[in-house]
């Protein structure tokens, strides 16, 4: 995407994920096309799966560390499109990107310091990140954390790292692992919806516990499939069973657990912020 904001998107494309060099190659590409009819490239702000490595000051920033993406442990993406578009580059994990875009764009308040707003993407991972000052602050990446004991569920999970982890067992790849079909084409009363709204409300009733958020946010492919969100709310009202006695839990939680507000682009407008924030610092 090149733009300015939701308002002033002058290009936009989907680049499949596929080799890093291929991809790369194709973002690249776009790039070098597109800023050559819509003029000049300021910066660039990269909202990357990972873990990733944040710290600046550090000879692999920029880099993909580790993931459970074949083929991409140890890719420089930052320092690629850098030497290759010659622009300045913002580098973040692509949950802190999303989160970003919808404090930069839909709720501001959420990057005050008394007002924080987690958001999960959930599709090709898990994650989440807490944004602060419009600043999202959070470790490399998602949680990778044992949800529960899972004695009654026979699925081994399928993160390489973890086996049943929250991405190993709530992810898109996870979904499609467990049901040999992907999230888009499970049916609304499909099993697998009650179980993964438990997965993902235990994740919710964490970041509650630990943060007391103003406000949840959840997005990504999964996320996609909105029926989701009532099984959550409920599932969370559940799974806290009077602990916490917040209004909103008790009276508003519609609107409490909310997807994002710019949808599907979440991702792609903050790595427009963090380019912003790059060339106003």
């Amino acid at each position: 995407m090149i733009g300015r904001g939701p308002g002033d998107v002058v290009a936009e494309a989907r680049i499949p994920t596929t080799t890093p060099q291929a991809t790369l190659s194709e973002t690249v590409e776009f790039f070098r096309t597109e800023s050559a009819r819509a003029g000049t490239l300021a910066a660039i702000g990269v909202g990357c799966f990972g873990p990733v490595d944040l710290h600046e000051d550090s000879p692999t920033w920029g880099y993909i560390t580790t993931t459970p993406k074949p083929g991409w442990e140890r890719t420089d993406v930052a320092g690629r499109l850098r030497r290759d578009l010659g622009v300045p580059v913002a580098f973040d994990t692509d949950v802190n990107a999303a989160a970003l875009g919808e404090a930069r764009w839909v709720r501001p308040a959420a990057s005050t310091a008394s007002s924080t707003s987690p958001s999960a993407p959930v599709s090709a991972g898990a994650a989440s990140s807490r944004p602060a000052h419009a600043r999202p602050r959070s470790s490399r990446d998602g949680p990778h954390a044992a949800p529960r004991d899972r004695a009654a569920d026979p699925f081994p999970g399928m993160c390489p790292f973890h086996g049943d982890c929250l991405e190993g067992l709530a992810s898109g790849p996870a979904l499609l692992a467990r049901w040999g079909q992907p999230a888009e084409g499970l049916h609304e009363d499909h099993p697998a919806w009650p179980l993964e709204a438990h997965y993902l409300a235990l994740a919710v009733v964490n970041f509650v516990c630990t943060l007391s958020p103003q406000r949840i946010i959840l997005g990504g492919g999964v996320m996609d499939q909105r029926h989701l969100f009532p099984l959550i709310r409920r599932e969370v009202v559940a799974l806290l069973n009077g602990y916490l006695r917040a209004s909103e839990i008790l009276d508003g939680i519609d609107a409490y657990i909310v997807p994002p507000g710019l949808g599907n682009r979440s991702g792609r407008l903050g790595a427009i912020a963090m380019a912003e924030q790059l060339v106003r610092a």
